[in-house]
Formats: C-alpha cells, structure tokens, sequence
C-alpha cells in the first residue's frame, strides 16, 4: 500500500475567472449552481507553455453543496507558444478553510498535436487556490 503517490510536475495553469458577473442558480436539487466564464488562462511548466487564444469559450460550471464545498466542471481550450491545440477539461472538489479556498482536481488533456500526445495518456492531478484574478492550480502526473 502506498502512503504516497509518485508524480511529476507538469506545469502550473491560471486562470481569470472574476471579470465577468456570475449568474446563480439559488437553491436547485444540486445545490447552488453558478457559471464562471474563464476571460483567460495559461499553463506554464517545464516542456509545455500555453495560453488560452482570445475569444475561444472557456467556462467553470460550480456547483456549491449542502455541506458548503463546492465541485467544479471546467473545460479550457488553450495553444502552445508553437501552435498546437490542447483540449483541457477537469473535475474536482474545492473547501473553504481558514488559509482561504483548497481545491483539488483531475485535469484531463486532449491533443491531436504529435509533439504533444504523450498528454492524452497522462493521469493527473491537481492541487489549487484561489487569486486575485481567479485561480492557480499546480498539475502534476501520476508516474
């Protein structure tokens, strides 16, 4: 049994979330939904840099629950500094604690780019928080 899990740092994303209002579903059978449109986005790490191309959609559809954590449905298309297109969509869970917001998530990439593919095998996951502009997430595979 492990007490750990091996992984690699695959890079850090950002994302802009908070310069759009957000309209809240109050109340519904699921909890509070809210939709978060993500204005921008980057992913920086050691083989990959990537930014969201402008005017492409992106959005974080948050569902805050009765226990008052939140789960995120994010989908994020972004392009490498050298043209390729990477397909990037996660689920997670995020609490509030004292420290401010704990998220955790399991980015999933997509990518028909060659140079890239390795990333459509990649099990990873993700530890976040959240800025000023939105949230942070480091991203790390699972060896």
């Amino acid at each position: 049994m492990l007490d750990s899990l091996p992984v690699t740092y695959l890079g850090t994303l950002t994302a802009a979330t908070n310069e759009v209002e957000r309209p809240l579903v109050k109340g519904g059978p699921f909890g509070t939904r809210s939709v978060a449109t993500v204005t921008s986005a980057a992913f920086e790490g050691p083989n990959i840099s990537a930014t969201m191309p402008d005017g492409v959609a992106a959005g974080d559809w948050l569902t805050v629950r009765a226990d008052g954590s939140f789960s995120l449905d994010v989908r994020v298309s972004l392009r490498t500094d050298d043209g390729a297109d990477i397909y990037l969509s996660y689920v997670g869970i995020g609490m509030r604690t004292d420290d401010g917001v704990s998220i955790k998530t399991s980015p999933r990439f997509e990518t028909g780019d060659e140079r890239y593919a390795y990333l459509n095998n990649v099990f990873a996951v993700a530890v976040g928080r959240t800025t000023e502009e939105g949230v942070a997430y480091d991203v790390y595979q699972v060896d």
